[in-house]
């Protein structure tokens, strides 16, 4: 690489993000791609040969592992092998591929779904296929990376609204001209924060400019709702998403990514979307693990039950000592910390006891903002999620977080 310029703009970013990791992992603090050699029941993990307590999970039902869903895997892997001739388009669609999208709308309350290889594919490529110049696309300020990258691509001008503020939103409509296209998308639950878009009032907003809603339901679904359909169920406003957007790899535990919607969006993503078009299909044994996961979710409502009573213990008890966890109300509960290091030292702490929680720092969260980002599930124990508590309790007085 001697032929690179030391003022070269690509070797310097290359070259700050290795020396930042560097010195984190030269103190001790850098928590990043630890090897996991084993899942224990969904609330415990093998690492570095250690069992530890998981608190940084996205299983939120407690999934992962369950014999119906382990099942169905195998059994698709004995009918079709492990993986496809290419893409759907053209290699042709396995049937499983079709029961799990038909699982999926009936599940959504939507007359039809499509799926992808995964979800950021997903909100990459139907943002950027439904808009174009001189349409309009508005955006929650925290939205994920995903939605923000297929907002940047489609071409369409790109507004954002203050987080969670409507009259930011709907003044953001008004500056539209009556005659465009315009979209607004946001997450149900937020990644990083835990909190729940005020989603009656963004319905209304969006009713009365004339806009077409895409919500992003990552975190929500088998979080959200009596039977754990998503922020839809919660409110009780079934069919109030235009484009109802999710993964297959949190609640559910396989890969990949879905829109669920009317009949003539889902046709027109099958024929115009990239992501779709020019990507292979999702492997048949996690296509017939998402499609067990839903059905199960229905099965065993218990679940959707646990994990709201876990959430509660979880952030009640750290109000309680004295942490701020901002506005969450669900399984993902940030620990503000601060500064980056700080909430580098409480993870070292937490881990050291055997509590696997991780840290979210700047730029993925503003600068003062660094935090851990904990997350409870339905495998989860009381008296698991107390040791938890004690744990950072414990590290919050050591550091002075609280």
């Amino acid at each position: 690489m001697d032929y690179i310029k030391a003022s070269d703009a690509i070797l310097q970013r290359i070259q700050a993000m290795n020396k930042r990791a560097d010195e984190l992992q030269k103190a001790g603090l850098y928590f990043y791609n630890q090897p996991v050699t084993e899942l224990r029941g969904g609330a415990r993990v093998l690492i570095n040969g250690r069992e530890m307590g998981m608190f940084a999970s996205y299983s939120y039902l407690g999934l992962i592992g369950h014999p119906k869903i382990n099942a169905a895997a195998k059994a698709a892997i004995d009918r079709y092998s492990t993986g496809t001739h290419g893409v759907r388009t053209l290699a042709g669609t396995l049937t499983i591929h079709r029961e799990l999208e038909e699982t999926i709308a009936a599940f959504k309350h939507a007359e039809a779904a499509i799926t992808f290889s995964s979800g950021y594919a997903t909100n990459l490529s139907v943002i950027a296929s439904l808009l174009g110049r001189g349409d309009y696309v508005i955006s929650d300020k925290l939205n994920h990376a995903s939605i923000v990258d297929g907002c940047l691509m489609s071409g369409a001008k790109f507004l954002r609204f203050r987080h969670n503020d409507m009259e930011s939103l709907e003044a953001r409509l008004e500056q539209i001209p009556d005659s465009a296209a315009r979209l607004v998308v946001a997450d149900a639950v937020f990644s990083m924060d835990g909190d729940i878009i005020d989603f009656p009032r963004m319905v209304e907003i969006c009713r009365k400019h004339h806009a077409w809603l895409m919500i992003d339901e990552a975190h929500s679904v088998g979080v959200l709702g009596q039977t754990g359909r998503g922020i839809e169920e919660h409110f009780g406003m079934l069919d109030a998403i235009d484009i109802k957007m999710g993964t297959l790899s949190k609640t559910i535990p396989s890969v990949g990514g879905y829109i669920a919607g009317r009949k003539d969006l889902i046709n027109y993503l099958r024929h115009s979307t990239r992501a779709y078009i020019f990507s292979a299909a999702l492997p048949p044994a996690q296509a017939a693990a998402a499609k067990a996961a839903f059905e199960v979710i229905l099965e065993e409502p218990w679940r959707v039950e646990k994990l709201r009573a876990n959430s509660q213990q979880f952030i009640q008890g750290l109000k309680q000592q004295g942490f701020d966890t901002l506005y969450t109300e669900t399984a993902i509960v940030p620990v503000l910390c601060g500064e980056d290091e700080v909430a580098y030292r409480m993870t070292r702490e937490a881990q050291l006891r055997d509590v696997f929680v991780l840290p979210v720092v700047s730029p993925a969260v503003p600068p003062g903002l660094s935090r851990l980002r904990g997350t409870v599930t339905a495998a989860h124990e009381p008296e698991e999620i107390q040791h938890a508590l004690d744990v950072i309790t414990e590290a919050g007085r050591k550091i002075g977080v609280i």
